[in-house]
């Protein structure tokens, strides 16, 4: 029987998330809700009318960080009554769960996942942080498998889920404007390996440095297996599929083809839709290609750390970053690239990239995206018969300007169609 059952509970953040919980939940417990900037909603109720009340359980959406919003005091005075839809979710169904988090990867990994069980007929469910509330699933049943894609913000307020295969892509220090430190950044990450399922089964890095460190300091209650990306080397001949040709990919195929192992499934349908993976939009997504040009859209990229693969893969680049700078963020890539590269600066936090970049790679300021863009369209007019790549790797979140990445990445495809028109 859950535990969120008949309850009395606060819902704080009607986002995605907020709303499917309250949906899910409105039926089964007396269900109060709270947002930091929308008011006079149903069951909405005010802030000194919760300093009041005392709830069971206060359901709290992954945007919401307790040490900057309204409710601040009231949640840190109650944090042992935290908890997320993830673990509503984990209450009510126990069901064959493949969650999957990492810095980078993470939505790449489930979506093949994802199309690799449904090739098999599996009734299959992409849900988490890839943009599908794990409580908006309908029709579930016994057999069904959740894929679920678990972002820090997540894992950070769960108390009890667990998954029976967990999987760990990487770790490289991110969003410490909301973590504060490496050390709890690592930690979220880390719950995705907490399990009392017997026979649960972890997939991490092999060689990933932070997370062979960490597990020299902490005991894992579940079977690991340790995932190298050389094996994908073969298996690559098998699939002639270009996506998987950088670092990044080349990382989650590895993860991928261990998976399938695990769990048996026909090789012959995971290497058939191995070969007809696209890719995720804005995602190292070619939008354009012809013979001296290719277009691609990174618009996902939030760190020095999520460009690097795709810096490193091609020639004479035109890199176009700029954006809100991740904390403590560095720009860490081998000097035999540095020559390859010219980096078209945009944005207020200029000089933030700047001393990233200053006595590394050669780089020019602008104060927007499209003035960065026509420059570049302005210099490979004169370059027709040499190949080159224009990347749009912003190494930075998109809130300066930008509704989210998706936005961003949607705005530059509109500018790439204006030049390449003109």
């Amino acid at each position: 029987m859950s535990i969120f059952l008949n309850k009395k509970i606060l819902i704080y953040g009607l986002g995605k998330s907020g709303l499917s919980t309250l949906q899910f939940l409105k039926n089964k417990s007396d269900v109060f809700l709270y947002d930091d900037l929308k008011k006079n909603l149903k069951n909405s109720i005010s802030y000194k009318s919760i300093l009041k009340k005392k709830f069971d359980f206060i359901i709290i959406s992954p945007g919401i960080d307790i040490n900057k919003c309204k409710l601040s005091k009231f949640l840190k005075k109650n944090s042992k009554k935290i908890y997320t839809d993830l673990d509503i979710f984990y209450s009510f169904y126990k069901n064959n769960c493949i969650s999957v988090t990492g810095t980078n990867g993470k939505s790449t990994t489930c979506q093949l996942l994802y199309e690799i069980l449904l090739n098999h007929k599996y009734d299959v469910r992409l849900v988490g942080n890839i943009g599908n509330p794990i409580l908006s699933a309908k029709k579930i049943k016994s057999k069904t498998i959740f894929v679920v894609e678990a972002s820090s913000y997540q894992l950070e307020y769960s108390q009890i889920f667990q998954s029976k295969y967990a999987v760990l892509l990487n770790i490289s220090p991110d969003h410490l404007e909301r973590h504060k430190t490496v050390k709890n950044y690592v930690n979220a990450k880390f719950k995705i390996l907490n399990s009392n399922f017997k026979n649960s089964i972890g997939f991490i890095n092999k060689k990933d440095f932070i997370i062979t460190k960490e597990l020299k300091k902490r005991k894992i209650n579940r079977k690991l297996l340790k995932v190298d990306i050389q094996p994908v080397e073969n298996f690559q001949k098998n699939i002639e599929n270009e996506y998987f040709l950088n670092d990044a990919n080349k990382e989650n195929l590895s993860f991928i083809i261990a998976i399938s192992k695990k769990l048996k499934l026909k090789k012959n349908i995971v290497i058939k839709t191995l070969k007809r993976f696209k890719g995720l939009k804005y995602r190292q997504q070619t939008i354009y290609k012809d013979m001296f040009l290719t277009i691609i859209n990174d618009s996902k990229s939030t760190t020095f750390a999520s460009s690097i693969s795709i810096l490193k893969k091609k020639l004479n680049i035109y890199w176009l970053l700029g954006g809100i700078p991740k904390q403590g963020d560095k720009f860490n890539l081998d000097k035999k690239y540095y020559s390859n590269i010219k980096a078209f600066i945009y944005g207020k936090n200029k000089k933030f990239f700047n001393n990233q970049l200053r006595g590394k790679i050669k780089y020019s300021n602008f104060d927007n995206l499209s003035d960065a863009l026509k420059k570049i369209f302005t210099i490979i007019k004169k370059e027709i018969f040499l190949k080159k790549n224009i990347i749009f790797s912003p190494s930075a979140a998109s809130f300066d300007n930008f509704k989210d990445f998706e936005d961003r990445g949607n705005y530059f495809n509109k500018l790439i169609k204006k030049y390449l028109n003109g």
